[in-house]
């Protein structure tokens, strides 16, 4: 079921958000749609891009965390060790900063289209920022 779609430079890719497993981070995302930011490759992390935020506090606990997100999962770290961020995994991820090892809320899954999102990470790595949005379906 497509309830969320994330836009990221010129594509369109089909989501949903993981209610049951992770409901207070998808509260939290809900209440700031729709979205837009400017997504960017990571620095220590392997194949994804992210969104930093700074010092913004969503009041968040760990739930549903994990640290090696799957292609297509979508997670915000809450802040602490390193910065609020949401981050985006199109291939293999070990979620990590510079102070060592992180854990974030998976939230959100893309559901189709998981080639495009590697094309479209790996040239964020070469070619810079892109434009993120996300909204409702």
């Amino acid at each position: 079921m497509t309830e969320i779609l994330v836009e990221i430079d010129t594509e369109i890719f089909p989501a949903r958000f993981e209610r049951q497993a992770a409901p207070r981070t998808v509260a939290a995302i809900e209440a700031i749609l729709p979205y837009a930011e400017r997504i960017i490759h990571v620095r220590w992390s392997g194949e994804a891009c992210w969104i930093p935020l700074g010092d913004r506090d969503f009041g968040l606990p760990y739930e549903n965390a994990t640290s090696h997100p799957s292609p297509g999962q979508m997670v915000l770290y809450p802040g602490g060790v390193s910065e609020t961020e949401i981050l985006l995994a199109y291939g293999p991820v070990a979620f990590a900063s510079k102070a060592g090892p992180l854990a974030g809320n998976h939230f959100l899954t893309i559901t189709d289209r998981l080639d495009i999102l590697a094309e479209l990470g790996r040239g964020t790595l070469w070619t810079g920022a892109k434009p993120i949005r996300l909204r409702r379906a």
